[in-house]
């Protein structure tokens, strides 16, 4: 036999549950949802990631790039308007000259792991190239922003 206790605490523990249901899921509803990065790729022993474009992507990249010792941003500007630039070519060299990455960036972020040392960087977009030399530390990530200025593509 149930006592009224049983009863009586049963509607209370329903809407318990319903409730804690409801919350759920308006927290998935609500919560700020990322696109997932690309899979990281291998360049010899080089791990790196590249892409970026859109809000969600980008944004994704930005909270990645703690993670990388090397955290690339591409971008052109025309007439005083920047924009992220993509296929941007990337070579880096270690203190020795050796190539340790040369690839072309799907986007305009490109994060590498590196080891710690002394690397030059080159990127090139629209066959023009700039260079910058770093030095990755054994924490941290250093970010590196490179720009191309582009001619006005309109008639005056």
């Amino acid at each position: 036999m149930r006592s009224t206790r049983d009863h009586a605490t049963r509607p209370v523990r329903s809407l318990k549950m319903a409730l804690a249901a409801s919350l759920l899921a308006a927290a998935s509803i609500s919560a700020p949802t990322y696109a997932q990065l690309p899979p990281p790729q291998m360049y010899g022993s080089t791990e790196y990631i590249s892409g970026g474009f859109g809000l969600e992507e980008s944004t994704a990249f930005k909270q990645a790039m703690s993670q990388y010792p090397l955290a690339l941003t591409f971008a052109s500007q025309v007439d005083g308007k920047a924009a992220y630039a993509g296929d941007v070519q990337v070579v880096i060299r270690d203190d020795n000259d050796i190539t340790v990455l040369n690839v072309t960036s799907k986007g305009p972020f490109l994060l590498a792991k590196l080891a710690p040392g002394k690397y030059q960087v080159f990127a090139t977009y629209e066959s023009q190239t700039q260079s910058r030399s770093v030095t990755i530390d054994a924490s941290g990530s250093t970010r590196l922003t490179f720009q191309w200025d582009r001619p006005t593509t309109g008639a005056d």
